[in-house]
């Protein structure tokens, strides 16, 4: 049976168009829809459970994203030709996908809901990340699911001043300003990207911009669940309630909590405290009362913990450790701190401590990324690790976290842009959380810039990080700068903001609240203007320039360019030549090829100046092409019986003959009587004889010539004999 499908267009308003489709594929899923953009298209279904597992009191929600090689045409790279585990950037945009989704399921849903996207088409011209989001809500929309609103995800650039809706890999490259936006059409839930320098006020244009472009594809998204027929929402098994035993525990608790909380203490000890607190309170039950609702008791006085923190700043404008809302802890910084580190820096704000190391190397060292959107490589990369010490806890160590992707990303983003276009080499920060009390990414972002400076990276402008909070009850709110982990999850937005004194390079931004007013949004962001300066004055006192050479255990780098024609002479057959002037000079040599000028581009990286000079030497032998009618200082480097070979002294290893006839005006008979080995003679070059096909240079070219001897002339024949 041929299946009925329902389509929905959606107008971008410069002749592009994206369509949703449903009623053809996936029809087993709760909710299937596919999105076409260009040749561009992804597959989104969700699926969700009609029970939830006993004892779980979260949402297990999987946000699952993945860009199929044959999408492009392409094979899987290395050995294994079947897709693995997920890129870096597919665990990104699962990221970016999973933050708007997740706050919009009821609290009490806690079946397990699995989303999953793919890319089955791919269009060099139409970047896919910027369609998982409303691929992902367009699929939840035609299911029975329960979730609030629909929602989607769009990508805004500015170009040459104008903003551009889901621009392509070319205009991207060309752009200032680079956000990807999620919103309902109510409200704006997530903003993320990267930006060059821009002001608080430009940013959030930007953000309204992708807002109006977001409410058309949420209205695309309702009107094609009407179509296809929308489904009654199904019942679930809501969370139990006891409004008399969460009053019981509010009343118990709740002065208690707001009296910790205003003491201003460390981390340690408000955790103790309100851990006594919470004991006292189990204390008022009986073993069968808990037995029956011991999970209600620990959840209200969690809400009574909350509330109890939160009404302390909007009543009084104080903070756990005893901060104002504008205050910034107290921040010691250091640089060049691990003696064999290219560069190092400590960066220590409050109880949140990041060690930055930087690490300089060639074009080989560059990470490659290889999938099927991008294949491109960065010279510039920073990872992030947080280990679980870092928050005083035991807990098994499974590789690399996708919030370690995550928070490393921004770091990234926020860094990258004040990295010279002509730094040789290529960088790579690793920033080590060494303790974390809030805002673990920022401190990276901070202690990357000292580590950079440190290692003689000469970047642009020093950048700085922070993150701002919001606390707010509807009528009232505060912005908080610089907020800790404990604000991060008991407040309303979580909003990460880098950039130098002129701008903004990054930021990261997750609301938890509804209907946040643009008026709000730029007071935080001017407020986080404040916390950055006061932040990056710390670290230009620290360091305010960065060094201007690298340490002296650190390789220099050298980059030299060579015709095209004289590679294969550099690398020598089987790379032999190469591998034994790498050995010679102890440096590590890189040849790459410029495809637009076809020029071999020479990178010589070594710690010791003088095996540098070597190949410097090396290569301008190799490339010495000397100048018709130049005159050149040149050593005798071999005798033989018809000549001396002759090596120029600027280029070591480049030999030409000097025929015996070139070395003087008067009759030679042995080479010997001219010069000697050794000798330092300056000849002239003629270029290549028409006659021998061979080099030719001459000494005695330079030599003045000797006067012409008139002829004796012949005796007269006796014409009388």
């Amino acid at each position: 049976m041929i299946p009925q499908v329902f389509t929905q267009t959606i107008d971008l308003g410069d002749g592009r168009t994206i369509t949703l489709e449903t009623g053809k594929l996936a029809k087993q899923a709760d909710g299937s829809v596919v999105v076409k953009m260009g040749d561009t298209m992804l597959l989104a279904t969700v699926v969700s459970a009609r029970t939830a597992n006993p004892g779980i009191d979260f949402l297990p929600l999987t946000v699952d994203y993945r860009e199929k090689f044959a999408a492009a045409g392409r094979y899987p790279g290395g050995f294994m030709k079947r897709e693995a585990r997920p890129s870096n950037e597919e665990i990104l945009t699962m990221r970016l996908v999973d933050r708007v989704l997740r706050p919009l399921f009821p609290k009490d849903y806690h079946a397990e809901t699995q989303v999953m996207i793919q890319l089955m088409s791919h269009d060099p011209e139409v970047m896919p990340d910027a369609l998982a989001g409303l691929a992902a809500s367009a699929a939840i929309q035609l299911s029975d699911i329960p979730f609030e609103a629909a929602i989607s995800e769009v990508r805004v650039a500015r170009v040459n001043g104008e903003f551009i809706v889901n621009p392509s890999y070319k205009q991207l490259a060309e752009a200032d300003m680079d956000l990807m936006v999620g919103a309902s059409k109510d409200f704006v839930a997530m903003v993320e990207g990267e930006m060059d320098e821009v002001s608080e006020e430009e940013m959030a244009d930007a953000i309204k911009v992708a807002h109006e472009a977001i409410k058309a594809q949420c209205d695309a998204q309702v009107a094609l669940a009407e179509a296809f027929g929308k489904k009654e929402i199904r019942e679930y098994e809501t969370e139990e309630t006891n409004e008399e035993l969460a009053q019981k525990i509010h009343d118990a608790a709740y002065q208690k909590c707001y009296d910790i909380a205003k003491k201003g203490t460390s981390k340690q000890e408000r955790g103790l405290a309100f851990s006594e607190v919470k004991d006292e309170v189990m204390e008022m039950f009986t073993e069968e009362e808990l037995e029956e609702f011991g999970d209600l008791v620990g959840k209200y006085f969690g809400k009574t913990h909350k509330a109890a923190v939160r009404d302390l700043t909007l009543n009084e404008g104080l903070r756990l450790d005893g901060r104002k809302t504008t205050d910034i802890r107290p921040i010691w910084c250091e640089v060049d701190y691990l003696p064999r580190t290219h560069g190092s820096s400590i960066f220590t704000r409050g109880e949140t401590q990041a060690l930055a190391t930087v690490t300089l190397g060639t074009s080989r060292d560059a990470n490659m990324l290889d999938s099927p959107t991008i294949q491109d490589e960065e010279r510039f990369y920073l990872h992030y690790n947080f280990p679980p010490f870092s928050t005083g806890e035991a807990r098994p160590l499974r590789g690399t976290s996708r919030r370690e992707i995550g928070h490393g990303n921004l770091a990234q983003r926020a860094l990258k842009g004040m990295i010279p276009d002509d730094c040789p080499y290529t960088v790579r920060v690793v920033s080590e959380v060494l303790e974390s009390n809030g805002s673990s990414s920022m401190a990276t972002v901070c202690s990357g810039t000292m580590a950079l400076m440190d290692a003689g990276v000469q970047m642009k402008k020093p950048v700085s990080g922070i993150a701002m909070g919001l606390i707010s009850d509807g009528e009232r709110y505060a912005v908080l700068s610089d907020i800790l982990g404990d604000e991060d999850h008991l407040g309303d937005m979580d909003f990460k903001v880098t950039g130098t004194a002129d701008g903004i390079t990054a930021c990261q931004m997750d609301i938890k609240i509804k209907g946040l007013s643009y008026e709000i949004l730029v007071k935080a962001l001017k407020q986080a203007r404040d916390g950055r300066l006061h932040i990056l004055e710390k670290l230009t006192d620290t360091i305010d320039t960065p060094n201007k050479d690298v340490k002296a255990h650190a390789p220099k780098m050298v980059t030299v360019r060579i015709a095209g024609e004289y590679i294969g002479a550099m690398i020598g057959p089987g790379g032999k030549h190469i591998q034994e002037l790498q050995k010679e000079t102890e440096t590590t040599i890189v040849i790459n090829e410029d495809e637009a000028t076809e020029e071999g581009i020479v990178e010589i990286l070594g710690t010791n100046q003088e095996g540098i000079d070597k190949v410097l030497a090396r290569i301008q032998a190799i490339t010495f092409k000397p100048e018709k009618g130049s005159v050149y200082e040149t050593k005798v480097v071999k005798i033989l019986d018809f000549g001396a070979v002759v090596e120029y002294t600027e280029a070591p290893g480049n030999e030409v003959l000097l025929h015996i006839s070139e070395l003087a005006w008067e009759r030679t008979n042995n080479v010997t009587d001219v010069v000697k080995m050794g000798d330092i003679i300056d000849v002239k070059y003629f270029g290549v004889d028409p006659k021998t096909r061979k080099e030719k240079v001459s000494r005695k070219a330079l030599l003045p010539r000797p006067p012409r001897q008139d002829k004796k002339p012949k005796p007269q024949e006796n014409k009388e004999a």
